[in-house]
């Protein structure tokens, strides 16, 4: 099992990290896009009033416990959009903010591995 590592706003987080996981959470993160992409339209469309789109709740229990959480209904555009990333296991808990672009780009490199 390799390790992830996940860049915050300020600092990173390194977590081992399964390759399927990681392809799970690449699948969430597709949806997500989707969710945000359609916010966008809708606001930009200013056709009534925008349809809520569903927030993303990936969990994940392996060696650490790793939350992301993005509401989609909050961002302009999904370059705009950011995560809130909690991970813990029984002895520290990190929550923290992350960049939504940055977040496809770790899981991206970690993949490519």
């Amino acid at each position: 099992m390799n390790s992830l590592t996940l860049n915050l706003i300020q600092g990173s987080v390194q977590i081992k990290f399964s390759t399927e996981a990681a392809k799970n959470l690449q699948q969430e993160i597709s949806t997500l896009m989707r969710s945000l992409k359609a916010a966008a339209s809708q606001v930009a469309g200013r056709s009534g009033k925008p349809k809520p789109q569903p927030s993303m709740e990936y969990r994940h229990t392996g060696e650490v416990f790793l939350e992301v959480f993005c509401n989609p209904n909050i961002y302009p555009s999904p370059f705009a959009a950011k995560v809130l990333l909690t991970v813990r296991d029984d002895r520290i808990r990190l929550t923290s903010e992350a960049e939504l672009t940055q977040l496809i780009e770790d899981i991206n490199q970690y993949l490519e591995q």
